[in-house]
């Protein structure tokens, strides 16, 4: 008998378990609440680990096409003076290849032209999964960092909590050889390139929750980066042709205490949201899909649930904590000298390639 899944929340996570689950002989319907995929947005980057997992589901190759291979860089002061390398030819000699920078509309692209027509629904909001679980062997709850099946399941204990900052997200029509982030007083911004006369760019400001400031956006990144070492004064030059997205930074906590109730297995940032400062949401995503069609591939469901529990929540969980820590030190407003050497040895350990 094919066994039936439901996967709620079209975004990365979501697609890559139903391209897993549809090569493991399960019917897939997944179901996403927009009208369509994003044609806008920020560049992310792929680790080898989450490049090994594309590759198991046969879309590692497309993937590598639609990006490039991050350079080195650097963790700077706003004076330009150097704080950390970012050592991208030690995660190649390591793992065999260097992270990949891929926008999230390619990537998107390439997880959805890997699904026939017909299992991706759109304009499909899921607000009670009660029939889906009565009439699939799984639900798959995919539906992201305000998932409204982790709060079904769990209730507001385990719900989002404010990170303490807020971010800009934008892409600049700018040439930039290498990339890295600057590290002031309370703020941060990162820069990545995307492509030929493209770059990624984000600021970060600690800040109340929901914080407006006096000052227009492109004002107020001015006033706080615009003295900050070149090319950030040339990349807020072009913000008014940027696209720019803000919103404040959340994280899930308390942890969950399980990754699956019943026949409902969470995943992606509707099981373990974290702080981007690792830069491993999108990948954990990946490899969270990956792991549970894997696991779904063979034997009783139940037992396979159990399985991706025990596999994903721990490293997502300490993935998330340390995002978390490093997040709380990129807020420092005292014993910067201690941070800094602080993140020079967190760096030397190696990155969660």
């Amino acid at each position: 008998m094919t066994r039936t899944a439901a996967v709620v929340g079209g975004g990365i996570g979501g697609l890559a378990t139903a391209i897993g689950l549809r090569a493991a002989g399960w019917q897939v319907g997944v179901y996403e609440r927009s009208d369509t995929l994003p044609a806008t947005g920020t560049g992310l980057g792929i680790w080898p680990s989450a490049l090994r997992a594309l590759d198991e589901i046969g879309v590692g190759a497309a993937v590598r096409a639609a990006g490039l291979p991050q350079r080195n860089g650097a963790i700077r002061r706003p004076d330009g003076s150097r704080i950390v390398t970012l050592d991208m030819d030690q995660v190649r000699e390591k793992h065999g290849e260097p992270v990949h920078l891929v926008s999230r509309p390619a990537l998107l692209g390439v997880l959805s032209s890997a699904l026939p027509g017909g299992v991706l629904s759109f304009g499909s909001p899921v607000g009670d999964i009660t029939a889906l679980r009565r009439d699939h062997d799984v639900v798959v709850a995919a539906d992201g960092i305000g998932s409204r099946i982790r709060t079904a399941l769990f209730g507001d204990r385990h719900g989002l909590r404010y990170a303490g900052a807020t971010v800009w997200r934008g892409t600049a029509d700018l040439d930039v050889a290498t990339g890295g982030e600057t590290w002031g007083v309370g703020a941060r911004f990162g820069i990545t390139p995307q492509g030929p006369g493209r770059t990624n760019w984000y600021a970060v400001l600690t800040a109340p929750e929901g914080y407006r400031p006096a000052l227009d956006d492109a004002d107020e990144l001015r006033r706080v980066f615009g003295g900050w070492h070149d090319p950030i004064p040339a990349v807020l030059d072009r913000y008014a042709t940027s696209q720019v997205i803000r919103h404040d930074l959340h994280h899930v906590a308390p942890a969950l205490p399980s990754y699956t109730v019943g026949n409902v297995a969470l995943l992606g940032d509707a099981a373990h949201a974290m702080t981007p400062d690792l830069g491993q949401g999108a990948c954990q995503a990946i490899i969270d899909g990956v792991t549970l069609a894997r696991c779904l591939s063979g034997g009783e469901v139940a037992a396979g649930l159990r399985a991706y529990d025990r596999e994903r929540r721990r490293p997502t969980q300490r993935l998330a904590a340390t995002s978390l820590l490093v997040n709380r030190m990129s807020q420092a407003r005292r014993f910067l000298a201690l941070r800094d050497g602080v993140l020079r040895l967190a760096l030397s350990l190696g990155p969660p390639a």
